[in-house]
């Protein structure tokens, strides 16, 4: 079955490519502190639909070049103006 993630466009400059950011909450092996991990996706968008800052979910499919293994699914939610994501500010 094919990974499913939830992130965050953080940007929507190239064309049918957007970079997303999927943020998750991991949990130690040793110490048991739980610790925030971003990780950044580039992701094929076909009719270059989604734009910086809109909550979108992606799904991992063939390569479609060197760095894109994932493809845009669904925009969740549009964005309202300018997100914060742990220290990177996004204008939208």
């Amino acid at each position: 079955m094919a990974k499913t993630l939830i992130g965050i466009v953080t940007s929507d400059v190239a064309n049918k490519t957007i970079t997303v950011t999927v943020t998750s909450r991991e949990t130690h092996p040793i110490y048991g502190k739980q610790y925030t991990v971003s990780r950044k996706y580039a992701v094929h968008d076909e009719e270059n639909s989604a734009k910086k800052g809109d909550k979108v979910t992606i799904s991992e499919t063939r390569p479609v070049s060197k760095r894109k293994s994932f493809k845009l699914d669904s925009i969740v939610e549009r964005s309202h103006g300018s997100i914060e994501l742990k220290g990177v500010e996004v204008e939208a």
